[in-house]
């Protein structure tokens, strides 16, 4: 059993993004939203980043606004930790 802690340096790139699924055991999935501008047309497009984030104590659920954390690799897709819950969701909200 791994028993090394995952330490997170004061200059890791910090994230704010929404929970999209949280199934799995210590993962949960993040969606990052963001536009950018076409590079010829110059109009604004929506674009996401999803990012599998660990997320220690299973605490976060669907809904919610988390900031993530760069840190070492913890598995082939997993680089970035949960920091801490911005906001929770409202009761009932996504699923409902």
């Amino acid at each position: 059993m791994k028993t090394k802690t995952i330490e997170i340096p004061e200059n890791s790139p910090r994230k704010t993004g929404l929970v999209e699924s949280d199934k799995g055991d210590k993962t949960c999935k993040v969606v990052i939203n963001f536009l950018t501008k076409h590079p010829k047309y110059g109009k604004y497009i929506r674009r996401r980043t999803v990012l599998q984030v660990h997320d220690e104590n299973n605490e976060s659920s669907v809904g919610d606004r988390v900031e993530i954390a760069e840190c070492r690799r913890i598995s082939k897709t997993k680089s970035w930790i949960l920091t801490k819950i911005v906001e929770r969701a409202p009761e009932g909200g996504m699923d409902a």
